[in-house]
């Protein structure tokens, strides 16, 4: 027996195809959406559908954004000359929130799995590459402490190191397996400024 009728139970399984969120979690939104008002409930699905409409890879880093070029990208008071390497758009944010880097980001949309047929031509690499035939002194690799980032992370600096460009990987004080998501500001600051060449 259904408990909800059709467009509730429609919206509580279209919800919970979001990552992170399980059946309990749906419904709760679910609802919270049911009691906001149309106005409100116009305003998330317009943001939402502009969103997928308009935003896209940046040109330069392929971060997300709904210009040519995201904000950071088009920064002249950023270095340019030091790029870190960072598997989502999620850990650009969370370097960002350190207020500490000053450089620019390349965001690689993965890292390389086998095991997850995740190859190196299936991330952002030959953008990366690209992106060094301009004058760039150093590549710090931020992708996480794991298996796939550490996979990752080598792979890059044995495309790097034969362009004469210094390469970093991020020290240890993130922890092995840990998201860079979910790491504290402090961390990921010490991190940043005690990474190691590669």
């Amino acid at each position: 027996m259904d408990v909800y009728s059709a467009q509730i139970t429609n919206l509580v399984e279209q919800l919970s195809h979001l990552p992170g969120i399980g059946a309990k979690s749906a419904q709760r939104l679910a609802f919270h959406i049911l009691n906001m008002s149309e106005e409100q409930v116009a305003g998330l699905s317009g943001a939402m559908m502009a969103a997928k409409k308009n935003v896209r890879y940046c040109k330069e880093c392929c971060t997300y954004t709904d210009g040519e070029i995201c904000p950071i990208c088009a920064n002249p008071k950023r270095n340019h000359k030091v790029i870190m390497v960072v598997e989502n758009t999620r850990d650009l944010a969370a370097y960002e929130k350190t207020g500490k880097y000053d450089g620019v980001y390349h965001v690689l949309h993965g890292a390389i799995s086998p095991m997850a047929g995740v190859g190196p031509n299936d991330i952002r690499l030959s953008e990366l590459m690209v992106r060094l035939q301009q004058d760039v002194e150093e590549v710090i690799v931020a992708t996480n402490k794991n298996l796939e980032g550490d996979t990752t992370a080598t792979y890059i600096s044995k495309l790097v190191k034969p362009l004469g460009i210094k390469v970093s990987r991020i020290a240890s004080g993130v922890p092995a397996g840990g998201d860079l998501e979910y790491i504290d500001e402090v961390t990921l600051y010490r991190a940043l400024e005690g990474r190691r060449d590669m």
